[in-house]
């Protein structure tokens, strides 16, 4: 099957002029730490995400009391349920604002709800875990982005567990729901910052006619030229 596969693209290749390009990449892989950096950044999209889903578990009780709802099960659920409201109205655009603006501006977008809302000191919380792992893969090397989408989800997982430990204290100390949220402020600023530093998805700047900034991309990405020829030449059979 997977022979099948490359043979097709050998094909494809050759019709669009870049049999060379696919010769050559058959002999090597490019090296995948030049990569990391921005998808660890990236992946900071998705430990938001978890947090969020976590964070209002714990100090629920808090909450209640001190908003002035407390016994009222409808509040309580909608309050519970609002982070995952705001994150299914976040992937059913984020796809369209990732196309319309770029990878980079969509992140930096993502976080600015949450920096806001926790800034306020509201129960308020709005992510788009649509845009993170198209993005992420965007910026990696075809050999480990199966490696790189594990990696968005367990961070998704793990930091859900995050907020039950930030929360321990919210029994003993009154106010304390409002420290986890505002906590949320930190990744969430390293997300807004590390995004100027890192590199903007090389289809999309391909897609907006950018072709020269998306092959330079691909070479600071992949460490080579040879290797941002064959990613240039993959993205326009594609």
């Amino acid at each position: 099957m997977f022979q099948l596969q490359w043979t097709k693209h050998k094909i494809r290749f050759k019709r669009y002029g870049c049999i060379e390009s696919f010769l050559e990449k058959e002999t090597s892989n490019p090296s995948w730490k030049l990569s990391l950096p921005h998808v660890l950044v990236g992946t900071l999209s998705s430990f938001l995400f978890g947090y969020h889903l976590g964070v209002v578990n714990e100090p629920l009780e808090s909450i209640s009391r001190d908003l002035g709802f407390r016994g009222n099960i409808l509040a309580e659920g909608l309050v519970v349920s609002m982070c995952l409201g705001g994150a299914l109205i976040g992937s059913l655009f984020s796809g369209w604002i990732a196309d319309a603006v770029g990878c980079r501006r969509a992140f930096r977008l993502c976080a600015l709800p949450m920096i806001i809302g926790a800034s306020m000191r509201m129960v308020i919380c709005w992510d788009w875990p649509g845009s993170g792992p198209s993005c992420c893969c965007s910026v990696s090397p075809a050999f480990v982005r199966g490696t790189y989408g594990a990696l968005i989800q367990i961070a998704t997982c793990l930091d859900i567990l995050g907020p039950l430990l930030i929360g321990i204290p919210v029994k003993e100390i009154s106010g304390w729901w409002r420290v986890c949220f505002g906590a949320s402020t930190i990744p969430a600023g390293i997300l807004v910052l590390g995004m100027v530093f890192c590199a903007e998805s090389p289809h999309w700047l391909y897609k907006q006619g950018r072709i020269a900034k998306a092959e330079a991309t691909f070479e600071r990405l992949l460490m080579g030229a040879s290797e941002a020829k064959f990613a240039i030449c993959y993205v326009r059979i594609i």
